[in-house]
């Protein structure tokens, strides 16, 4: 799974993995990231999603990452947003109003880039790497955003049955990865209606670190 895979899923639009409205369960537990107004929310792995309309509609500051430039300029769009375009090193910033997304690999990204964040909202960005990246991914986070708390969405199912992306994340691998660095909350486990793409079954299951 490269970088090649995803431009060409957004060159095609073969975007099956964007859900065309907000994720119930930003909305049900988002009161749990505790943010005050302007408080600032990373979204690693962004995409075009609406979770970033609703997150700057509670009136937050909102910084992504997304691999796809396609994916960028769809959401600036969608928003009715002009960004300012901007180059550094090996990344683009698209930015305007509250909203700025670093455009290229995420661990181009550094600290000094993000400056404070206060919460980080982690819905396909874990679950779309393959098992060998996600550790140096949710290291690569923590660093990066001083360790602030992450409301986590990920998907368990059998992976005999069907393969990634986006990948089954079990509780004990989630346990591994951060707990460490924060105390680990279950939220909430329900299943997928329909199965997974269809598929297979599998179950919604949402984490809060702290």
């Amino acid at each position: 799974m490269d970088a090649n895979h995803w431009h060409e899923r957004w060159e095609k639009n073969e975007i099956g993995f964007h859900e065309g409205e907000v994720n119930h369960y930003l909305d049900r537990y988002f009161t749990k990231l505790n943010l005050q107004q302007e408080g600032t929310v990373f979204v690693p792995l962004c995409g075009k999603t609406y979770d970033i309309h609703y997150l700057l509609n509670k009136g937050l500051k909102v910084i992504g990452a997304e691999l796809s430039e396609i994916a960028i300029s769809q959401l600036f769009s969608e928003l009715s947003l002009t960004p300012t375009i901007s180059k550094h090193d090996q990344l683009k910033c698209y930015s305007a109003g509250n909203l700025t997304v670093w455009v290229g690999d995420i661990f181009n990204v550094n600290k000094s880039l993000l400056t404070k964040v206060d919460a980080i909202y982690d819905r396909a960005a874990l679950v779309a790497l393959p098992n060998e990246i996600r550790e140096n991914y949710s290291q690569h986070l923590i660093e990066i955003t001083g360790n602030a708390p992450q409301l986590l969405a990920v998907f368990e199912y059998d992976h005999n049955e069907m393969a990634g992306p986006p990948f089954s994340v079990v509780a004990s691998e989630i346990q591994a990865l951060y707990a460490a660095h924060y105390k680990v909350y279950l939220l909430c486990e329900e299943p997928v209606a329909g199965g997974l793409k269809g598929q297979v079954s599998a179950n919604n299951v949402i984490w809060y670190l702290n």
